[in-house]
């Protein structure tokens, strides 16, 4: 099992921007891919940023490229999101997951943390 912890969630103005960390505990965190991902009310979760193992290949929704960044510490056991120029249709409950492979898919995930809301206003 491993456990995830999103944090740095928050009311942001328009083109500010905000850190999101998920630290994880349980098995090895240098094992998994990570994830985020973000579900805004009476819409579907979706995609927003993966980073392999080594953190040597990430991956973008293409609406947030060139203004969020995913970053991970395996030594700290911690997955980072960097988010600039924030805009109020990134409104959402942000999540971060664990899973074997790089994909776009919440389905290929197989460890979820609680979410942490971020609000833009415009």
């Amino acid at each position: 099992q491993v456990q995830l912890v999103e944090s740095g969630g928050g009311l942001v103005q328009a083109g500010g921007s905000l850190r999101l960390s998920c630290a994880a505990s349980g098995r090895t965190f240098s094992n998994y891919v990570m994830g985020w991902f973000r579900q805004a009310p009476g819409k579907e979760r979706e995609f927003v940023a993966h980073i392999s193992r080594s953190g040597g290949s990430t991956g973008y929704a293409d609406s947030v490229k060139s203004r969020f960044t995913i970053s991970r510490g395996n030594a700290k056991s911690t997955v980072y999101l960097h988010m600039n120029s924030l805009k109020p249709e990134d409104t959402a409950v942000y999540y971060c997951a664990a899973g074997e492979r790089l994909s776009f898919g919440p389905q290929s995930y197989d460890y979820w943390g609680q979410g942490t809301q971020v609000t833009v206003s415009s």
